[in-house]
């Protein structure tokens, strides 16, 4: 299924892309058995590392590995570490994502706790920057 082009990479270590329109993407995904596996054991998922070619492939690379860990199942907070780990095993040192709304400084903090690993969140309006 093809995911709405509102991602972008700016340059070969950074990603950004709307929340809204991957999670949208991931629930009109049609799931095979394997999908099911990586939503539930997403560790499954995020193994696979690849040497994109050019820019456009990183960033479509990126968005199919997404749609495999993201999930409507857990929460936000869950989902961006997630995410946060997807970006870290593909060599991704800033991470903007688009949110569908400001993150509390609680959800903040939970994200910190759900990813475990040293990293820089910063929070402008509905954009949350990360730094590895």
């Amino acid at each position: 299924m093809p995911i709405p082009s509102t991602s972008t990479i700016e340059n070969n270590d950074s990603i950004s892309f709307n929340y809204s329109s991957l999670l949208l993407a991931s629930c009109k995904k049609k799931w095979r058995f394997v999908d099911a596996i990586y939503g539930v054991l997403p560790i499954f998922g995020v193994v696979t590392r690849k040497s994109a070619h050019n820019k456009l492939e990183t960033v479509d690379y990126f968005k199919e590995l997404a749609l495999q860990i993201i999930s409507t199942q857990v929460s936000d907070e869950m989902n961006i570490a997630r995410l946060l780990v997807l970006a870290e095993q593909q060599n991704i040192k800033h991470f903007t994502i688009q949110l569908p709304y400001s993150l509390s400084e609680h959800q903040i903090a939970l994200i910190y706790t759900e990813y475990r690993k040293p990293v820089s969140l910063h929070q402008e309006n509905d954009f949350l920057q990360v730094r590895f």
